[in-house]
């Protein structure tokens, strides 16, 4: 490796080649794919995507790392800001997503082994980047996760803000997940029905056909509207649709809680 470098480095010096900044338009377009990228390495480092282990912490530490020097860099950027903030008060959360191995929804989870000097670095963030001038994507995801951690227990969670929030988000940055999250939102606002019938919009969209997301957040409603049958049909399905065996671990763990009794399966025609 150390010889292609020096090679590397001959060739560019001879052909007269140099580096400079870029400025304008192609600056702002460079920016934001070292922050998409940066996103999608956290996102796998927090949620792996395959494998036995839900966490990457490698991944996680590494991209907070590098954020954190882009944050240095460009102190006030509002996205970048916002990145490093959402980063911050999302990894808070990593040592209790998890129990014996096994996943812990948000609504679970002991908020007391939370990491309150990363929500509160993450927090402090949030409030100078919802001060300037426009509201990107990752300030308006890292405004979310704040509310999330503003909240002492699940059932005080401001889910009118948290609602309010992805409403915003959906217009500023439309995306299927975006819409997914906004209608648990709506569900914890507005009743399990009013999610349910948000979730019909994403039916018809190909890039989720099939998603173990939106097939487990279908059943998690069906659930809390007393719908047992179709949550342990979207259960099942989505157990089968993921290739993270942690979430699979997880989701088959749901599909024993509302498996339909003997009878019930006889009864099926």
């Amino acid at each position: 490796m150390g010889a292609r470098i020096s090679w590397a480095k001959h060739r560019i010096k001879a052909a007269g080649s140099s580096f400079a900044l870029p400025r304008g338009a192609e600056w702002q377009e460079r920016l934001r794919v070292v922050l998409h990228v940066l996103y999608l390495i956290f996102n796998e480092g927090y949620t792996a995507s395959s494998g036995s282990r839900l966490h990457r912490p490698d991944l996680a530490r590494e991209t907070i790392r590098l954020t954190r020097m882009a944050h240095a860099q460009l102190p006030e950027d509002g996205e970048v800001t916002g990145l490093l903030a959402l980063m911050l008060l999302t990894h808070a959360r990593r040592d209790a997503r998890t129990t014996a191995g096994d996943l812990l929804p948000l609504d679970e989870q002991d908020r007391t082994a939370w990491d309150r000097a990363l929500i509160d670095e993450g927090t402090a963030l949030v409030k100078a980047a919802l001060a300037g001038p426009a509201l990107g994507p990752y300030v308006l995801q890292a405004a979310i996760a704040a509310t999330h951690a503003d909240a002492a227990t699940a059932k005080e969670t401001d889910w009118a803000q948290v609602h309010a929030l992805y409403l915003i988000l959906e217009r500023v940055a439309p995306n299927p997940m975006v819409t997914l999250n906004r209608a648990i939102a709506l569900a914890d606002t507005e009743g399990p029905a009013a999610g349910l019938s948000l979730l019909a919009a994403l039916d018809g969209d190909d890039r989720m056909a099939g998603h173990h997301r939106l097939l487990s957040v279908r059943a998690h409603l069906l659930e809390r509207t007393g719908d047992t049958a179709g949550a342990y049909a979207h259960y099942r399905r989505a157990a089968k649709a993921t290739a993270s065996l942690a979430e699979q671990r997880y989701l088959e763990l749901r599909v024993g809680r509302v498996r339909p009794s003997a009878g019930d399966r006889a009864a099926t025609p």
